[in-house]
Order: structure tokens, then sequence, then C-alpha cells
């Protein structure tokens, strides 16, 4: 394997840092859903901890490494699911935890971020203008900025559910993971890739916020303009180059799904798995629905990543959903 940013031994000693109410959080078979899909399916649920997200396995390195070294303030732009795991980490910390996120973002989120006790200072704009303006906020406080994806840290504490995976998951050929700035998918993608190699990593990301996933195919970074997508975690239009970098040595492909399949995807979690998540946590059962043939006989482990969802929204989508059968 090629030379990723990420080191196994680093994931290996995440794991003793990371508090473990995020680790090893329920995989599972979940064999209702197969009929509709046509493939033997199992979910990792990284929704199941006090966040509802992947995030905190990040953070929680951050955050302990800020406070081993004494620094008392830090910074993130988010989406939301971001937010809420530093909020969460550095309140343990000790740590005073700003977040800029844009005044569009979840309200639910948002609530969520102020209730653990962060400093939220709001945009008019999308998530890049709060990566810009989180930038100028560690520029002239001189503090720690997050920049989540970038920061290692984010990337190998999402590594250790790769770890996981490859340490009590049946016998699976492929993993679909949802792909915005790119922690997540670097992260699982380079364990599977050292540890795995067989497994297919396939990364999903919305045929409305393209950016990484064009630019891994053009093998240089492409931004765009806007983003239309209901799946806000990962609706990002500037990819980092270091971590498309990653990206193009661990990824096997990335494909766009539309919103109606992301819908869907919502509703068979909700109606065969008993699962409200957001709209990013469904693009791995977006994928499938897809394109059933090219996954028909295998066995996918698909990462529900998040499930922190404005509740008005998430019946107003999935209420219209189309029923996939098979």
């Amino acid at each position: 394997m090629q030379e990723t940013r990420l080191d196994i031994a680093r994931i290996r000693a995440a794991r003793r840092v990371i508090d473990p109410v995020f680790l090893d959080t329920p995989l599972y078979r979940c064999e209702a859903l197969e009929p509709g899909l046509g493939c033997a399916v199992s979910i990792k649920l990284e929704t199941a901890n006090p966040v509802r997200s992947f995030k905190a396995r990040g953070t929680e390195l951050v955050a302990s490494m800020l406070a081993d070294k004494g620094s008392r303030a830090v910074v993130c732009a988010s989406a939301g699911n971001l937010g809420q795991a530093l909020a969460w980490s550095g309140r343990g910390r000790g740590l005073d935890v700003s977040v800029v996120a844009s005044r569009f973002a979840t309200r639910a989120k948002l609530d969520r971020i102020r209730a653990l006790g962060a400093g939220l200072e709001l945009v008019d704009g999308d998530h890049e203008m709060a990566r810009e303006r989180a930038a100028a906020i560690a520029r002239h406080d001189g503090i720690r900025l997050v920049e989540d994806s970038l920061d290692i840290e984010t990337c190998e504490g999402a590594a250790t559910i790769g770890l996981e995976l490859v340490e009590t998951a049946p016998s699976f050929d492929t993993v679909l993971i949802a792909l915005g700035g790119g922690a997540l998918a670097t992260g699982v993608g380079h364990v599977l890739k050292a540890l795995a190699p067989g497994v297919e990593v396939i990364c999903v990301q919305p045929l409305g916020a393209p950016a990484l996933t064009l630019s891994w195919r053009a093998r240089r970074v492409v931004t765009t303009d806007s983003t239309d997508t209901i799946a806000d975690g990962v609706a990002g239009r500037r990819p980092i180059p270091a971590v498309l970098d990653d990206l193009l040595l661990i990824a096997d492909d990335a494909v766009l799904v539309q919103e109606a399949s992301i819908i869907a995807g919502m509703r068979m979690l909700l109606d065969h798995a008993g699962l409200v998540v957001e709209p990013s946590a469904a693009l791995g059962i977006a994928a499938i629905l897809e394109d059933r043939d090219r996954f028909a006989g295998r066995h996918v482990v698909t990462i529900v990543c998040g499930s922190n969802v404005d509740i008005d929204a998430y019946h107003h989508w999935v209420g219209a959903a189309p029923i996939y059968r098979s």
C-alpha cells in the first residue's frame, strides 16, 4: 500500500484515548433490508453514542491532545455534527469550544451545540464561509483551529471504525462510506487497504454536492460554486488537496446518488431497520438502490454515520419517499 498521511500504529493507539462510549458501536447483519436491496447488508451503527455521529472519535483525540498541552481554547467550523462532538469532548476536559456554522444549518444540530456549552457563531452563507470565519477567529485569537478531514486526528479517530470492522465483522467484500470532507472515507479506507485489502472501498456522495467525487475522478481538486442536497453533513464545495491525495490511494470507486434515492434509503432504514437517520447516513443504501446489479450476491457493510436530523424535515422527506420493492 502506498503512503497516506495515516498510520496504523497511531490508529490503534487512538482506541486508548477515545472515550469507550464511542467505541465498539453495533455491527450487525440486517436481513430485513436484504429483499429490497438484493444483497447481504450489515450495518455499522455510528449513531449509538451521546452525539449520535462518528465525529467524536476524532474530537476525542483533538481534545485529549489539547488538554495534555495545557491549551484551553479551540474553534471549528461545522455543519453540525463536528461541532456537537467537539463541544462534548471539550466539555469533559475543560476546554473553551467555539463553533462557527451556517445559520441555514439543521436547527436540531445548532441547538445541541449550544446545549453542550459551546459558543456558537452563525454566518450568512454555507459551510465554506463558516470554514473561512473559523480560520479568521483562530488567527485573531491565537487558538487551535480544528479542520475536519485536514487534521489527522479527525481521520485517525474515524479510522478506528475500520479496526472494528476488520476485527469483528463476518466475511464482507464491500464497504460503502459517506463522502463529505473525507475523514471517514480516508480513515476507514486506510485501515481496510492495510488490513483487509480484498475489500472494495466505495465512497458515496450526493449528486448535488459532488466536489470530492469529481476531484477523485479527475485526480485533481475540483471545486463547485454551490451545493444542492438535503445531505447537509457532506455538502462541501472545496476539497482539501491533502485529503484528495489520501482518497486517491484508498478508494476503489466514488459514486454519486440522486436525492430521491437518499430519501428512499432513509425510508428503508426506518421501515426495515427501525432507524431514524440523517440523509448522509443513508448514502450507502442509496448507492445500492441505484445499482442493484453491481451489488447482487455481495455482502455489503454500510456505515450509518449520523442521526441528527430535523424531525419536521424528516417527516416531510420520508412521508413522500417511494417504496422500493424487490
